[in-house]
């Protein structure tokens, strides 16, 4: 199945946040969806550096950069970790790099767009934050669902 969202739309819209479609695709794996695990980290990646080692099959993780295109929160290096540890997808509200290689991988990504630059290493942010950004808010445990059509949020599970 290639566009899940609108399915979901139809016959559950009344349970659904849908985000603003401000988010461009980078990763190798088109669809993706799971159990959001939520960072909140502004130009400084240490967290996801974190949680990219952790078991995440049948999670997602949400991290809200603050919206800022001045450094990448992922590159290659962090999705290969993603993926080895079973990671459905990364929604990250900021910026990606290593765009030609995150989309040979079997991993969703999607962000705000591409930036070459790398964050600094200050051990700052927080996990399991409630991070709001592109009209939606997400709890950590909410549902996120994302194709090309978008991405969508659910406090309960659809699937």
């Amino acid at each position: 199945m290639l566009d899940l969202l609108p399915d979901l739309c139809d016959q559950h819209g009344d349970l659904l946040q849908v985000a603003d479609p401000v988010f461009q695709d980078f990763g190798g794996k088109a669809l993706f969806y799971g159990r959001a695990v939520t960072l909140s980290c502004y130009e400084d990646n240490s967290l996801v550096r974190d949680l990219v080692i952790r078991p995440g099959h049948g999670k997602v993780m949400v991290i809200d950069g603050g919206g800022s295109l001045r450094r990448a929160l992922l590159g290659d290096q962090l999705a290969v970790k993603a993926v080895e540890q079973g990671w459905e997808g990364i929604l990250i509200h900021g910026a990606a790099r290593d765009v030609g290689t995150l989309a040979t991988l079997a991993l969703g990504v999607k962000a705000l767009a591409a930036c070459p630059v790398k964050t600094e290493k200050r051990g700052l942010g927080e996990l399991g934050a409630v991070v709001s950004f592109a009209g939606v808010t997400i709890h950590e445990g909410d549902y996120v669902y994302a194709d090309r059509n978008g991405v969508v949020v659910s406090a309960t599970p659809l699937i």
